[in-house]
């Protein structure tokens, strides 16, 4: 995707377009799990949303939400967005998002939640940094043993997001990173690690949990934790274990994610959520 490729996003309401979603679906998770376009369309006609992404009149990512209620209130539950791999890393989810923001504003929601592997920073990036979601729920292997084509071999642990987007200050892309020394942000990380083949992190020790007078809070996860995951299941699996206890703890303790610490230094692995208290 060149600069002059203009992508469009709008929402899809026939078959046809839902069922191109579906495919596009399969082409990057596998086909043995896809949602049925009769299923997206019929909760696309009582409250749900799909979006599409389009470059040059190609679909080439989407996203799919349904209604959700908690006893209380509707909200408006973001379940899978999916981009083509060859037009990944170039902006597009965080485009589908801010779209999904508008239409939802429109169709009255004020709060969307959804699920994501915390240990994908791509998407702690996005997530918290950038669209200024918090998450104070940790859910031990969301989804059961996933045999798909990126989940496959490790537990499917979930932060669950909430989206205030009623709410000014968490409604604009601006970015949220707060400026902190790095060094003393490595130094006080709950998860401390050891670098290994191709300089790839490991959890090696945790930190004990922060003392009740700290404000702040600091946990480290992989920058690519996707190459982990490929080339050394083992480590993979550490850093899950590993993160779900200090996650499960903190969040026991009353403390929640509120920012992401996006390190582009290469020589550091890792990058890490704050963590604040309620």
């Amino acid at each position: 995707m060149t600069k002059t490729q203009e992508i469009i996003i709008r929402s899809l309401h026939r078959i046809e377009e839902l069922e191109e979603v579906r495919k596009l679906e399969c082409n990057i998770w596998g086909d043995t799990d896809s949602i049925p376009s009769h299923q997206t369309i019929t909760a696309v006609k009582n409250g749900g949303l799909v979006l599409g992404a389009y470059c040059k009149d190609q679909l080439i990512g989407f996203q799919y939400s349904f209604p959700g209620f908690n006893g209380k209130s509707a909200y408006l539950c973001s379940h899978i967005l999916g981009i083509d791999e060859q037009f990944r890393n170039k902006g597009i989810g965080e485009k589908l998002k801010l779209a999904q923001r508008e239409e939802a504003i429109k169709l009255g929601y004020s709060l969307i939640t959804w699920t994501y592997d915390p240990l994908e920073s791509i998407n702690g990036y996005l997530n918290i940094g950038k669209l200024g979601g918090v998450c104070s729920t940790y859910i031990a292997n969301c989804y059961g043993e996933m045999e798909d084509l990126l989940n496959s071999g490790v537990p499917s642990d979930r932060f669950l997001v909430e989206w205030h987007i009623g709410k000014k200050e968490t409604t604009d892309s601006r970015g949220r990173g707060i400026a902190l020394d790095l060094v003393l942000v490595m130094e006080n990380s709950l998860i401390q690690w050891d670098t290994i083949e191709k300089g790839l992190p490991v959890p090696s020790f945790t930190l004990g949990l922060p003392e009740p007078e700290c404000d702040t809070a600091f946990v480290a996860i992989p920058k690519d934790f996707r190459t982990i995951r490929a080339t050394n299941i083992q480590a993979a699996n550490e850093w899950r274990m590993k993160s779900r206890d200090v996650f499960s703890d903190l969040f026991q303790q009353g403390w929640q994610v509120t920012d992401f610490i996006k390190d582009s230094t290469t020589e550091i692995p890792v990058q890490f959520y704050v963590l604040t208290k309620k």
